[in-house]
């Protein structure tokens, strides 16, 4: 998958066959282990307190490591905002950069998202409460602030006056702000997983 991406970017002969044959597998990946994971809790009785306190560990790890994951960009964007090296000229932002108003998209995106973390905590209290209709609809307003944040994301990228290549700027903006939009796509499909399974009564 990331060398297939790499390849992709840099336009290299094969690589879009080959990024698409790791987006294939690890789709593929994951639905099996939803797969498995539904059969064992669901059908199979395999989800003891020991398995389950297993699944919350490895879930506050994966947290963790996303949290170092995402700090790195963070880490990356402040060094170089505050202070910003002569070859840019100096000053943040650098030169020539032409910047996305935060009052736009990126201010309804973050409504969206705030919106999303507030609807998904409320699934989780209808599901812990027994209240399958409340833990649905909670859910289905969950995934569509996540579609129009994806799709508004979208939007951004093909409107921003900048690139990836322009510098720090553009890089720690989209390797951040991507990887973000990546992280609500595979969530998104997560919840998908998620409101079948209550449709299903698992």
């Amino acid at each position: 998958l990331t060398i297939g991406g790499v390849m992709f970017m840099h336009n290299y002969s094969g690589g879009g066959q080959l990024l698409l044959l790791g987006v294939i597998t690890v789709l593929y990946v994951m639905a099996t282990w939803w797969r498995d994971i539904i059969r064992e809790a669901a059908f199979e009785g395999q989800h003891t307190s020991v398995v389950q306190e297993g699944l919350r560990l490895g879930m506050i790890l994966f947290i963790v490591s996303e949290v170092m994951f995402f700090f790195a960009f963070f880490w990356a964007f402040f060094t170089s905002s505050l202070t910003p090296v002569f070859n840019i000229g100096g000053v943040w932002p650098p030169v020539g950069i032409e910047v996305i108003s935060p009052w736009g998209l990126p201010l309804l995106n973050t409504i969206l998202l705030l919106s999303s973390g507030a609807t998904v905590t409320w699934a989780h209290h209808a599901i812990v409460g027994g209240l399958k209709q409340e833990a649905q609809t909670s859910l289905y307003l969950t995934l569509t602030f996540a579609i129009y944040f994806t799709t508004f994301q979208f939007l951004e990228y093909i409107e921003a006056p900048f690139s990836i290549s322009d510098g720090v700027y553009g890089s720690t903006f989209f390797m951040a702000t991507g990887f973000h939009g990546f992280h609500v796509i595979i969530g998104t499909i997560f919840l998908t997983i998620c409101v079948i399974r209550l449709y299903f009564d698992h």
